[in-house]
C-alpha cells in the first residue's frame, strides 16, 4: 500500500450509486457515513482498533486513473460525462477516526467520513476492507497474549494467510495487538517490526545427524541459539543433542545469552515439563523453552493451566486467519445529510432486528473512567457539540432499556473523547505513530479493562450508552417511521 491507488478497489455498486448521484442529487450535498461493528469478534468483550495508518494511504492516493477511466468504459454502464468528472476526482471531506491500538466496543464509529455524498459513497469498501481485516487480528492477537500471561507470544503464519497482504497486515496487526514480532520479513521492513526465527524441521534433516545439525546452527547464530527438538524424538534425542551443544558453548566461553529448544509437536504440557527438568538437570536454568503447533488463546490457556514449562510462543494459523472469527462484520452506515442551512439532518435506518437500528447524527464518543482504579466505566456516544464535566453529575442509561441507570456523583470519573481528525478538507492532518509505539499505547489501552472484560467465556460487557440528546433524537425519529 506504499503509493498504491487503490481506487477501484470497490464495489461496483458503489460506482453506479455514485453516477445515480450525479444525476439526480447535487453531487456536492454533504452527509455523514459511520464505519462501526455490531458485535465483538471471538465472542469476546472488547475489540481493537487497527488499519488506520493504511486507510489514511488509501484516500491520499484516492484518484482515477486513465487506465482506471478506460476500464469503467469498456463496462459500458457508464456516461461519458460520468467519466470525465471522474477523471477529476479526488477526496475533498473530512475523516474523524479512533487512534489504532484503542480499546473499542459495538456500535461506536471507528470512521466517521463528513464528505460530499459521492465520496463518501465511494470509499465504503475500501475503508471496511482495511478496517475490519486489521481489527480482527489485532483483538485476536491481544487475546492470544492476554492467555500468555507476560510471556512472548510471536506472530509467524505468513505461510497460512489469505495472501500476501494478508500476511503483512496480519503481522502488522498481530504485532499492535501485543506480539513481540513476526516472522514476516516484508512486515518488518514496511514497518520497523522485529522479526524472529529458528528453523525447521529440514534444517535438521539436511544434515547426517540431529547433533550436527545443531552444532552448525549454534555456530552461525549463538546469541540466538533456539533448537528444534522434535524431528527424531523429543526427549532421547533432541533435548539431549540440545544439551550436549549448550555445554559445548559454554565450554568454549561462548555467552548464552538468549538460547533454547522450541517443540512443533506431541503434548507440549508434557514435553515442556520434561524438557524443563532435564535442562535444569544440566545447568541451563534459563534456557528458553518455547512452543508451537496450532495454537490459540484456549490451548495457551490450556496448556497454563496443566503447568506447561512453556515461556515464548509461536502463533500462526489460527492468529493470521482468526481461525474461530474469520470476520469482523464492520459496517459502513449513513448518519446524517447537510441541509441547505448547513445543519446535519439525522438520518436512521431501522431493522427488525434492534442491534441493526443506527444511531444517527453527528457524533463523537466519550470514554468514562472510574477515577480510582482508572478503568473504564462505559462509552458515551453523543452528538458534536455536547459537553459534559467532570465536577458535575453524569447520568448513564443503557439506550435498550433506558430504565436502567447509573448516576456519577462528580470528581468520581474522568472523560476522555475518543475521535481525533484525520482529514480535513482532504488534507491529512494526522501523523499515524510507529508500529511498536502503537503497540505500547495498545497495552496501555488494555490495562483499563476489568479482567471480567477480558475472560473469554461469558465477558463481562463494557456498556455503550448514548446521550439523552442523541437518544431523543433517535426515538423521535423511530417514533416517525412507526
Amino acid at each position: 500500500m506504499d503509493r498504491q491507488n487503490l481506487t477501484l478497489l470497490t464495489d461496483l455498486y458503489e460506482l453506479t450509486m455514485m453516477q445515480g448521484y450525479f444525476r439526480h442529487k447535487d453531487c456536492n450535498e454533504t452527509v455523514i457515513f459511520d464505519a462501526f461493528y455490531r458485535n465483538n469478534p471471538c465472542g469476546g468483550g472488547y475489540a481493537i482498533a487497527a488499519g488506520l495508518e493504511q486507510l489514511i494511504a488509501y484516500i491520499k492516493e484516492l484518484h482515477f486513473s486513465p487506465q482506471d477511466i478506460d476500464y469503467l468504459r469498456s463496462l459500458h454502464i457508464f456516461d461519458e460525462d460520468f467519466l470525465s468528472y471522474l477523471a477529476d476526482f479526488k477526496f475533498s471531506g473530512d475523516i474523524y477516526a479512533i487512534p489504532e491500538g484503542t480499546v473499542v466496543f459495538p456500535r461506536e464509529p471507528l470512521v466517521k467520513v463528513i464528505a460530499p455524498i459521492m465520496e463518501a459513497q465511494l470509499v465504503e469498501t475500501a475503508i471496511l476492507n482495511i478496517i475490519n481485516h486489521q481489527s480482527l487480528i489485532a483483538t485476536k492477537a491481544a487475546r492470544v497474549c492476554y492467555a500468555a500471561k507476560g510471556d512472548g507470544i510471536m506472530e509467524f503464519g505468513l505461510r497460512r494467510a489469505q495472501g500476501p497482504d494478508a500476511g503483512i497486515y496480519g503481522a502488522r496487526a498481530a504485532v499492535i495487538g501485543g506480539c513481540i514480532g513476526t516472522s514476516n520479513v516484508l512486515c518488518g521492513q514496511l514497518f520497523d517490526v522485529p522479526v524472529k526465527g529458528t528453523h525447521a524441521h529440514s534444517w535438521i534433516m539436511s544434515f547426517p545427524d540431529e547433533y550436527t545439525a545443531f552444532k552448525a546452527y549454534a555456530d552461525l547464530y549463538p546469541s540466538a541459539c533456539i533448537l528444534l527438538v522434535d524431528t527424531y524424538d523429543t526427549l532421547k534425542s533432541g533435548v539431549p543433542n540440545a544439551i550436549r551443544v549448550f555445554q559445548e558453548m559454554r565450554a568454549a566461553g561462548i555467552p548464552l545469552t538468549f538460547y533454547g529448544i522450541r517443540l512443533d509437536s506431541g503434548d507440549l504440557a508434557y514435553l515442556s515439563k520434561k524438557a524443563r527438568k532435564m535442562l535444569d538437570a544440566a545447568g541451563f536454568p534459563d534456557a528458553v523453552i518455547s512452543a508451537s503447533n496450532d495454537l490459540d488463546e484456549y490451548l495457551i490457556e490450556s496448556l497454563k493451566a496443566q503447568g506447561a514449562a512453556i515461556t515464548s510462543w509461536g502463533v500462526g494459523t489460527n492468529l493470521i486467519t482468526a481461525k474461530d472469527n474469520p470476520a469482523f462484520g464492520g459496517v459502513y452506515k449513513l448518519a446524517a445529510i447537510m441541509d441547505e442551512k448547513g445543519d446535519f439532518i439525522p438520518k436512521i435506518k431501522l431493522s427488525e432486528n434492534t442491534e441493526k437500528i443506527t444511531n444517527p447524527g453527528n457524533k463523537t464518543i466519550y470514554r468514562v473512567y472510574e477515577k480510582e482504579s482508572g478503568k473504564i466505566k462505559a462509552d458515551l456516544i453523543c452528538l458534536v457539540g455536547e459537553t459534559f464535566r467532570e465536577e458535575e453529575p453524569l447520568l448513564l442509561f443503557d439506550p435498550l432499556e433506558p430504565w436502567k441507570k447509573t448516576k456519577l456523583a462528580p470528581g468520581t470519573f474522568s472523560l476522555r473523547e475518543l475521535m481525533v481528525p484525520v482529514f480535513q478538507k482532504g488534507v491529512c492532518c494526522y501523523d499515524s505513530p510507529k508500529v511498536m509505539d502503537i503497540r505500547s499505547y495498545c497495552q496501555q489501552e488494555l490495562n483499563t479493562l476489568w479482567d471480567e472484560t477480558r475472560r473469554f467465556v461469558n465477558p463481562h460487557k463494557v456498556y455503550v450508552d448514548l446521550s439523552k440528546q442523541l437518544y431523543d433524537i433517535k426515538i423521535e425519529l423511530l417514533d416517525q417511521m412507526s
